[in-house]
């Protein structure tokens, strides 16, 4: 029987999700262009009032990547400032975190699976194994984003498939 490693099952996943959302944000700008609007519109565009906007959600996707490899490695993530204001940047940030993923070598994720990690939110705090931050925390919570930002561009007239979502 073959065991996943920690790296395995999180590094590769976060950095080819990350590359299909820097390619669906490609699509996005090429089609405002394309049919003569400002493609800017587009990242303070939100689902609903009370949801984050394009910006922000790719801004929180790429947190969550960065932030669960270097958990998982002991590290404090690396911090970024949250300033994009432009696909380019957006962009920019993407290959930044993509960059800081790949950093991270698979022994620098050893034994994470037991390691605790606790993350802090506005008025509380929740503990977690390695595994389970994975499993119940960072995955779920990168998928999330990078899914609304999805379903942003689609709810705004972009032409956008299952396969953008899933094939870079």
């Amino acid at each position: 029987m073959t065991k996943l490693s920690m790296h395995a099952i999180s590094a590769p996943v976060f950095v080819r999700m990350l590359k299909n959302l820097s390619a669906i944000l490609a699509k996005a700008e090429q089609q405002a262009k394309a049919k003569s609007y400002d493609p800017a519109v587009l990242l303070t565009a939100r689902l609903a009032p009370d949801m984050f906007c394009l910006t922000k959600q790719v801004q929180i996707a790429t947190d969550q990547a960065k932030g669960c490899i270097a958990r998982l490695a002991g590290h404090t993530p690396e911090a970024i400032e949250d300033t994009e204001t432009t696909f380019a940047q957006l962009q920019a940030r993407i290959a930044k975190v993509i960059g800081i993923v790949e950093s991270y070598k698979p022994e620098q994720l050893d034994g994470s699976e037991t390691r605790e990690i606790t993350i802090k939110i506005p008025n509380d705090q929740f503990k977690f194994t390695g595994l389970d931050y994975v499993n119940q925390w960072a995955m779920p919570n990168f998928y999330f984003h990078v899914t609304t930002a999805y379903d942003i561009l689609r709810a705004n007239g972009i032409e956008l498939g299952k396969r953008d979502f899933l094939i870079s």
